[in-house]
């Protein structure tokens, strides 16, 4: 018996180290070749695919076609998997991968109906354009067919890779849509709901403007007088209070100076887009190198345009030409609008089919000639939105490449198609400018609550404005953004709020630029790191003064409050407890709006930020109306508001209860994960990034969540890429056993710097045309 039993363990332990083996072997097969050479028929000359230290594509071609062809294939082995979800995700077609989870999310986005409009769109193409596409789609096509197993991705869900179609390239810009132009539409509904259920006053109470304004003209629109809405004692006494979702930062920061303000002379860049991390991080790095035919010159011009790509369209999203560098962060000015729709109103049903892995599911859309219709209780609304138009998509982007002056930059803004963003650009003679950039509607009456048909403008949603405002070399030499509004007060109501910042990262950015009047590389990074609690120091002093109405209970709270740095630091407890303190009493607050909002399936979060004005109203006139019943007056209700976030923190942080267990470095730490090792938490120590201390928060320069923040750390001065900055949170390959997995990610992690231009090259891969006879 235990000789059988000893046989069985040595069998048993055989299977397990073969089919480990076997397991790797598989996994490591699915590596896509660096070092070798290939034919394809889609180029004309050889084309160059080299890599550095980092992973970097560095590709060269001899023309622009060419080289949109070298970068597909470089996307195609590195990060297939990740365009695939891309394309899905804009198109509602997830569900065909990871089955009925992803279905209320497939019809999410079926809503909108992007498929089909990229379809429309690709045949509007400008030639070259869509040559650039068909290029680029048979590059990743290419380096899939090339492989001999699929990635680990598809080896694990059971899928096939689809072949990569132009028009998917407009999916995935249709993707940053959804991501950067979500909340404009939740807000939208949200204050509708709140304006139905609450009145007028109150919609205005929560969207009323705070005094953290930090235009580029430095004009200020007016602060409420300070009206506080009676709330009915009812709904206070039925309100349940929700953990009311922080809105995250989408949209990030950028800076500028021009040649006036820097050490060496030249014009200087800062920007870092922030954005929900994972494995891998969005951006991918790479440098096209070409000659371009000008036809005022005899002889073609060498382009090299160094930056970030984003996998899945053939352009550089961020970088610089030797010539101009640009950046770019959210614009957040108003691109949706709802149209509260009457029985008059003709509605058209339109079915989309989901596919399943083994089945499909059948999804009816109702259309209007506003957009699709959204149902809300008794009411309906269609929704305008600028992605739904066929100005919103295109590939102006990739003309960034050949721009010699800021002046052809802002020009080419004009006609982007992309999700408006602020674009600052600089160049080698020394000139810095901004101008919104991308798809923004003619339409001159911006709502935030839904409009009725007659207020809709058709003629002026179906073209784009191409009027957009600019600012070239200002008086004071400085330009800025950081999502809050950039634009004049004016211009302002004609283009709208569509879900803006506070203001306090824009308005610390403004400050400390106008702190000096040099600037060096390192000044700028300096900046990108600053995590000043300026904004929280008001929430500080409340807290403090609560807390010291009975020292000796909350002695050791005092303590850590009064010693908290003011500053998101990793060894901060008092900042703990400042910001969630904070977060509590809002979430409090609020309470009976958000208990009403849940019932129809929305949410304050939206419009979370801008709750900020209205709550330092209670706070100095404490209402009674506002107070819940269970408490005597308002100082109890915020020091239990504060006793609760505190306990919770607690509960989460710490087994022994200690208030040192909640550093802010802990609290707040850095998880970037992969989307498999959130189900599968086996695969976390392959897969996942490392953890490390947090830094940094929202309301400063120094953006960092748990899995959000500076998605690429960017400085330059146009013409001297040499000591330019792009570090970036996370490594080049979607592999886990690649080299390039994690490359990068240690000097980010450490906020060390990381070149822009690329290293000496470590592998080459030639691809070179196939002739035939």
């Amino acid at each position: 018996m235990h000789k059988i039993i000893k046989i069985a363990v040595i069998a048993t332990v055989t299977l397990a180290v073969i089919a480990a083996l076997g397991t790797y072997w598989a996994f490591s097969s699915s590596l896509p070749k660096l070092n070798h050479s290939v034919n394809s028929d889609s180029i004309t000359n050889k084309v160059l695919l080299e890599r550095d230290r980092l992973g970097t594509a560095i590709i060269s071609a001899d023309h622009r076609q060419d080289a949109a062809y070298g970068l597909g294939y470089a996307h195609g082995q590195d990060r297939f998997f990740q365009m695939d979800l891309l394309r899905r995700n804009a198109a509602g077609e997830l569900a065909e991968i990871f089955g009925e989870k992803a279905l209320e999310l497939d019809k999410r986005r079926r809503f909108h109906q992007l498929r089909k409009r990229a379809n429309i769109i690709i045949a509007t193409l400008k030639p070259q354009h869509l040559a650039l596409l068909t290029t680029y789609a048979q590059g990743v096509n290419d380096a899939i067919a090339a492989q001999s197993i699929d990635s680990f991705e598809y080896l694990l869900t059971g899928a096939k890779p689809k072949p990569w179609l132009p028009a998917d390239s407009l999916l995935v810009i249709f993707s940053m849509y959804l991501d950067l132009q979500g909340n404009t539409i939740k807000r939208d509904l949200a204050l509708t709901k709140v304006e139905h259920l609450f009145g007028p006053e109150m919609r205005k109470f929560v969207t009323q403007p705070s005094h953290y304004q930090a235009a580029l003209d430095s004009s200020l629109i007016a602060l409420d007088s300070g009206n506080i809405p009676t709330l009915d004692p009812l709904l206070l006494s039925h309100a349940v209070t929700y953990d009311i979702a922080e809105p995250l930062e989408i949209g990030s920061n950028n800076w500028a100076v021009t040649s006036a303000l820097t050490s060496n002379g030249n014009a200087m860049l800062s920007d870092d887009m922030h954005l929900s991390f994972a494995v891998p991080i969005i951006w991918y790095r790479a440098q096209l190198n070409y000659k371009l035919q000008n036809s005022k010159v005899a002889q073609p011009q060498d382009v090299q345009i160094t930056g970030v790509s984003l996998p899945g369209a053939p352009a550089i999203v961020v970088g610089s030409n030797g010539k101009v560098a640009w950046g770019f962060t959210n614009a957040y000015i108003d691109t949706a609008d709802w149209v509260a729709i009457d029985a008059q109103t003709p509605i058209y049903i339109e079915n989309e089919t989901i596919a399943l892995a083994d089945s499909e599911v059948n999804y009816e859309i109702e259309i209007s000639p506003y957009g699709p219709v959204k149902q809300l209780g008794e009411q309906k609304y269609a929704l305008s939105w600028v992605a739904h138009q066929p100005y919103a998509v295109d590939m102006q982007l990739v003309d960034l490449d050949s721009i010699t002056s800021v002046e052809a930059g802002l020009e080419l803004a004009s006609t982007m198609g992309i999700p408006v963003q602020n674009m600052l650009l600089v160049d080698d003679s020394g000139n810095a400018a901004w101008k919104p950039a991308g798809a923004f509607p003619a339409r001159t009456n911006p709502s935030n609550v839904a409009i009725a048909p007659i207020e809709f403008q058709p003629v002026n949603w179906q073209k784009p404005n191409r009027q957009l405002p600019q600012v070239v070399n200002p008086q004071q030499d400085r330009l800025w953004s950081g999502n809050s509004r950039v634009v004049s007060a004016k211009m302002h109501e004609q283009l709208g709020d569509g879900g803006y910042a506070l203001g306090a990262r824009s308005s610390q950015i403004r400050d400390r630029l106008f702190e000096s009047d040099v600037f060096s590389i390192d000044d700028f990074y300096q900046l990108q790191l600053d995590n000043q609690a300026r904004f929280l120091q008001d929430w500080q002093s409340l807290l403090l003064s609560l807390l010291e109405r009975d020292p000796k209970r909350y002695a050791r709270d005092i303590e850590q409050v009064k010693n908290w740095q003011a500053c998101a630091c990793a060894d901060s407890v008092g900042y703990t407890l400042v910001r969630h303190f904070r977060t509590q009493l809002i979430d409090s607050t609020f309470a009976p709006l958000e208990t009403e909002l849940a019932k129809s399936s929305l949410s304050l979060a939206p419009i979370k930020r801008s709750l900020e004005p209205g709550m330092w109203q209670l706070i100095e006139h404490q209402p009674p109306t506002w107070l819940p019943k269970a408490y005597k007056n308002w100082q109890e209700f915020m020091l239990a508001s504060y006793v609760k976030s505190r306990d919770k923190l607690l509960a989460k942080h710490s087994e022994q209860g200690r208030l040192t267990d909640l550093a802010w470095g802990k609290v707040n730490q850095l998880k970037i994960q992969h989307p498999f090792s959130k189900q599968m938490p086996a695969l976390s120590g392959l897969l996942d990034m490392p953890v490390v201390e947090g830094f940094g928060d929202s309301f400063m320069p120094a953006v960092q969540g748990a899995s959000f923040g500076a998605s690429q750390r960017f400085i330059v001065q146009a013409g001297d890429e040499q000591n330019a900055i792009m570090t970036v949170p996370g490594g080049q390959s979607g592999h886990p056993l690649s080299e390039f997995y994690r490359a990068g990610f240690d000097e980010y992690a450490a906020q060390q710097n990381t070149p822009l231009l690329p290293g000496e090259a470590i592998y080459q891969l030639q691809i070179l045309p196939s002739y035939t006879d």
